[in-house]
């Protein structure tokens, strides 16, 4: 692991520290920030002889409930009797400070639902070392009692020598604030037992059909229970068998003996293991051994292993017509989806999923909507996986089959007819809740999954394919002539938040220059909590 001095051009997992981010905390010298979500931000910290940690500070309204507080303290020490392998060790803590604190081993790689983003499905060897590595940890985190509840790809980082988990026991601790019951949510759809959407007591079996449902993720690229309004979401994981069409058969038995609804009758970590080295795939042998990765990924994470050893700079923008121009002479650092696989190398967008029936949103399912209101989301980024601020509404965040409506009154001019081009659909309002999820502009709609077409967000910027280009026009709405003048004129890649204050305008062409996206940005783009958008869509039809 090496270390680049100040003002070196970075990886994008790395994000500079802002006015209101501490210079230091506990001791610990804070250089850089990795990610921030419901429960507080997680920084890149250095102690004081040089080694790098994951410093996570609570968020200060959580800070201020003494019961989250007690609870904090208690997961903490469990944490610390954690001493897996395949766990990121919790190292230091300051529960008793004004704004509690938690310190654990920095793990240089990213998370599992950033690698199955970024470059699609993993093979099935792969998947069964990881599955196995997870398991262990597991196995670790119950024998000191602790149960995970918040399981999923973004709460596994991976790292040359296999996986590790990390945030284990601390979503139990958010539980108990009465914050749970104002629109924030334990656990994350998709990867809920149904005993937990339920509000059952979690067990370690909660914890391995976590495990069942993330190994179809990473698998498949696709949650086994779909995507779409959460209620839809658990309401399948409760009531109906999962969807394992796109899952490899040779994985089949073993995720549908994970996704048991029954938790009697699901396997335990010790069966897995050995379900995993008895499989065709891995030869009887579960070793991290040279090639476990796909070359892309195992790129990345060398990439990764190049730490700040100072704070990084952060640009301050007091004009934004400055900013603009200053945009135009020097090329902003490429967020780090145009840096990763050809998109050749990504599925293309993927087959709608089975449809959601009316009838999954009407009884039990509006009773699991009304719980699932009292629980806390832990969104990630890459360490804290929670989602930040208050959750888009379900009519915010889904494609227009599904209910989202278009703005009756918009700044934006209103669609004219252009030869050759018909608007799909007009002024679509889209809320992604965190930067885990994308603008899917084909389809409308906000999606974790793999697209051919999208919009998304990281280290300070919107991010496109890299066979799209777009134009960011210095203010002003935005109209398809101008689209079509500007980004054959003046196409960029770069779409910096320092740019792209509220109501401001932009376009994205998809590749073969065939359809036209007219963003309009509702909100203040930021990496952290929700930002709404506003949408139009044109179709080339000549």
């Amino acid at each position: 692991m090496t270390t680049q001095p100040f003002g070196t051009q970075l990886s994008s997992a790395f994000q500079p520290l802002g006015l209101e981010d501490p210079r230091e905390v506990g001791g610990y010298r804070v250089c850089a920030r990795l990610g921030a979500g419901g429960m507080g931000r997680v920084y890149l910290a250095y102690t004081p002889a040089g080694r790098p940690v994951a410093l996570k500070v609570v968020r200060p309204e959580l800070a201020e409930d003494p019961e989250f507080r007690h609870r904090f303290a208690q997961e903490v020490a469990s944490a610390r009797r954690i001493h897996g392998l395949y766990t990121a060790q919790v190292i230091d803590a300051g529960t008793d400070a004004t704004t509690p604190w938690l310190a654990t081993t920095f793990v240089p790689g990213p998370s599992l639902q950033q690698v199955v983003h970024r470059h699609g499905p993993l093979p099935e060897r792969t998947v069964l070392l990881l599955l196995a590595g997870i398991a262990e940890a597991l196995q670790a985190i119950h024998a000191a009692g602790v149960v995970h509840r918040d399981l999923k790809p973004g709460n596994v980082l991976v790292a040359a020598d296999g996986p590790r988990v990390i945030d284990f026991g601390i979503a139990r601790a958010a539980d108990a604030s009465p914050l749970t019951g104002t629109g924030l949510r334990i656990g994350s759809p998709g990867f809920m037992a149904p005993e937990q959407v339920l509000g059952r007591p979690a067990t370690a079996a909660t914890d391995v059909f976590a495990l069942g449902a993330l190994t179809a993720y990473i698998a498949s690229g696709a949650s086994p229970f779909g995507d779409g309004p959460e209620p839809a979401a658990l309401y399948r994981a409760v009531h109906e068998e999962p969807d394992l069409s796109r899952l490899p058969y040779g994985l089949h038995e073993l995720v549908r003996y994970c996704l048991a609804k029954n938790p009697e009758d699901r396997p335990g970590t010790a069966w897995l293991i050995d379900a995993a080295r008895h499989h065709p795939a891995t030869g009887g042998e579960l070793r991290f051994s040279d090639g476990w990765l796909p070359q892309q990924v195992s790129s990345e994470l060398n990439r990764q292993t190049e730490l700040p050893a100072t704070p990084l700079p952060r640009a301050t923008v007091l004009d934004p017509a400055a900013a603009d121009a200053a945009t135009a002479r020097v090329p902003a650092p490429t967020p780090t989806r145009l840096e990763a696989a050809p998109t050749a190398g990504r599925r293309s967008t993927r087959t709608a999923r089975r449809g959601t029936r009316t009838a999954l949103l009407t009884g039990t399912a509006l009773l699991i909507a009304a719980a699932t209101a009292a629980f806390l989301l832990l969104d990630h980024s890459d360490y804290f996986d929670d989602s930040g601020d208050q959750k888009a509404t379900a009519a915010e965040s889904v494609s227009p089959s599904a209910g989202a409506t278009p703005s009756t009154s918009s700044a934006s001019p209103q669609p004219a007819a252009t030869p050759g081009y018909t608007a799909v659909y007009t002024d679509l309002e889209l809320t992604s809740p965190d930067s885990d999820h994308e603008f899917d502009l084909k389809a409308g709609k906000v999606t974790q999954d793999t697209s051919g077409w999208y919009l998304g967000r990281e280290a300070g910027a919107f991010y496109i394919p890299e066979d799209s280009d777009a134009y960011l026009p210095p203010a002003g709405a935005l109209a398809l002539p101008d689209c079509l003048k500007g980004i054959d004129t003046r196409p960029t890649s770069t779409l910096p938040f320092t740019t792209l204050h509220a109501d401001r305008s932009f376009c994205v062409r998809a590749h073969g220059g065939q359809d036209i996206a007219v963003v309009r940005t509702l909100t203040t783009a930021s990496d952290d909590g929700p930002v709404k958008v506003s949408v139009t869509y044109y179709r080339r039809s000549g």
